[in-house]
C-alpha cells in the first residue's frame, strides 16, 4: 500500500531532516503535528529522518575548535540538497546567518521561551554559588556572561545533547549548568530547572527559543505547504536579530547575545557582545517600526563594534 504524500503528484511521504537527538526530534514532531493540523493530513503523510552531524559525533573539543555552528547543520542542508530529505528542522540559535547556494529559510514556528535556564543539584541561582565553584558550559557566550558577572567561579567545557549535560551533572562533573528553558519545555523537562534567568542577567543566544524550517528554494509545492505554519512575529524577531548576528560576523567563535521583543508596532533590540574572558561587556539597545527590524540589527551591531577596542574577541582565557 502506498504511503500518503502531502505534495501533489507525489505518493511518498514528506522527509523532514533533523538531528538525532531528543530535542532535535521533539522539534521535527512538533514540526510534522503542526503540518499535520493545518492540512488535515494524517501522520503517514510524513517521514522523519535523523541524521548524525559532525557537531552531534564529536563531543570531547569545544565547538571552535572543530568548525563552530556549521557543525550541527551541514549534513542536514547536504541531505536536503541532495534530495534524500524535503525539509530540514533547525534549532535557529545553531545556524549560520547565510545558507548554502540553493537553500533558503522562511518558515519560523512560533517562538518557545527564549531565556536560559539554571540547572544545579545544589544551588537555587548563581547568586547562591559560592566562590571556586564550578559551572559546566559549552557556550561562549555563556561562560563569558558568567566570568563578567562572577569571575570567582571555575568553569569547565560541558558538552553534549540535554541527556548527556543533566548526567554530568548528576557525575559531579560541575555545581551547575545552563540549559535552554525553551529546550526543556519542549522535552516536558522544565523541572529540571531551578527558574529561567532574566534576559537582564543573562541576555539570550540570538535565535534561542526559535526553530526554523530549511528548504530547497525552487520547491514551490513544499513553499505553500509551510506557509500554513509560518509565524510572522517571530519571523520579525528574527530579522532583527539574525542582522545583527550578521552585521558583527558572528558565530560560535564569538560571545554575542541578542534579542529582540515586539512591544505594539515596534521591535525592541538588545545587544550584547564580550571579551571571551569575561573582562569587558559592551551593550547597546533600540527600537524601531516592525518593518525596519533587520535594518534595527544593523544598527545595534554597529554601534557595539564602533565602541569595542581592536582584538576585543581574541581568546584570552588560557
Amino acid at each position: 500500500m502506498t504511503s500518503a504524500s502531502p505534495l501533489p503528484g507525489r505518493q511518498a511521504p514528506l522527509r523532514i531532516g533533523t538531528r538525532g537527538s531528543p530535542l532535535a526530534l521533539a522539534q521535527a514532531h512538533e514540526t510534522r503535528r503542526r503540518l499535520m493540523a493545518a492540512h488535515a493530513l494524517p501522520e503517514s503523510a510524513f517521514e522523519i529522518v535523523a541524521i548524525k552531524t559532525t557537531g552531534d559525533r564529536v563531543l570531547d573539543r569545544p565547538l571552535k575548535e572543530i568548525g563552530g555552528k556549521g557543525l550541527f547543520t551541514r549534513e542536514i542542508e547536504e541531505a536536503l540538497l541532495d534530495g534524500r530529505i524535503d525539509i530540514a528542522v533547525h534549532s535557529m540559535k545553531d545556524m549560520p546567518v547565510a545558507q548554502p547556494e540553493g537553500l533558503v529559510i522562511d518558515c519560523y514556528l512560533p517562538r518557545e521561551d527564549e531565556r536560559d535556564a539554571f540547572v544545579s543539584d545544589s544551588a537555587a541561582g548563581l547568586d547562591e554559588l559560592a566562590p571556586g565553584q564550578v559551572v559546566g558550559t559549552s557556550s561562549l557566550r555563556r561562560r563569558a556572561q558568567l566570568l563578567w558577572r562572577r569571575p570567582d567561579l571555575k568553569v569547565v567545557e560541558f558538552r553534549g545533547n540535554v541527556q548527556t549535560r543533566l548526567r554530568k551533572l548528576a557525575d559531579g562533573v560541575a555545581d551547575c549548568t545552563f540549559l535552554a528553558m525553551a529546550g526543556l519545555n519542549r522535552l516536558s523537562m522544565t523541572h529540571v530547572a531551578r527558574g529561567p534567568i532574566a534576559p537582564e542577567a543573562m541576555l539570550p543566544a540570538v535565535g534561542q527559543g526559535c526553530i526554523g524550517i530549511e528548504r530547497r528554494a525552487d520547491d514551490g509545492a513544499v513553499a505553500a505547504l509551510l506557509a500554513p505554519v509560518h509565524d510572522g512575529a517571530t519571523a520579525i524577531r528574527l530579522a532583527a536579530e539574525r542582522a545583527y548576528l550578521a552585521t558583527l560576523d558572528g558565530s560560535c567563535e564569538t560571545p554575542i547575545a541578542g534579542l529582540a521583543l515586539l512591544e505594539g508596532g515596534e521591535v525592541w533590540l538588545r545587544g550584547e557582545i564580550l571579551r571571551p574572558d569575561g573582562s569587558d561587556c559592551l551593550a547597546e539597545e533600540g527600537r524601531a517600526p516592525k518593518g525596519d527590524a533587520a535594518a534595527l540589527g544593523r544598527e545595534i551591531a554597529q554601534r557595539l563594534l564602533a565602541r569595542a577596542p581592536k582584538g576585543f574577541f581574541d581568546w584570552r582565557t588560557g
